[in-house]
């Protein structure tokens, strides 16, 4: 028994297309430049014949003192050994009589507000009910004519 077979012969496949290239530059950037620093060695001395000024160096007793005799009061908080300025007594009572005074304007004002409104509420209810009145009447005396 032949088994049967399709000849189907030798296609011929198209050319690749022809795709044109991408040009791709690489990246540039400008390089920052940063004035040079100079820093002087540590056995620094002056020259022979300069007389040197002296600064004094403060440390944190010398600060602690400094803010002592300035008077103003500090917090010390113990566990992270930093001290919080307070503010002074003038400050505090500055800030005590603004708070009071516009407490007791607001308790004071606000009842006069609120009377006021009242009126004004009423009187604007009443000239709108004398409106709708009117409307009615004009509307009554159209349809009976």
């Amino acid at each position: 028994m032949e088994i049967p077979s399709i000849n189907l012969g030798r296609g011929k496949l198209p050319n690749a297309l022809d795709m044109p290239s991408i040009p791709l530059e690489p990246p540039t950037a400008d390089m920052p430049v940063f004035p040079p620093i100079v820093i002087p060695p540590s056995n620094l001395e002056a020259p022979a014949g300069v007389a040197l000024e002296e600064t004094p160096a403060e440390t944190e007793d010398e600060e602690e003192e400094a803010a002592a005799q300035i008077g103003q009061p500090t917090l010390t908080v113990p566990v992270i050994k930093i001290d919080l300025p307070l503010p002074s007594a003038e400050v505090v009572a500055t800030a005590t009589y603004a708070a009071v005074a516009a407490v007791a304007t607001t308790t004071l004002a606000t009842p006069l507000f609120d009377k006021i409104k009242k009126q004004i509420q009423k009187f604007l209810q009443k000239k709108v009910n004398k409106w709708k009145e009117n409307r009615q009447k004009k509307k009554r005396d159209s349809s009976e004519s």
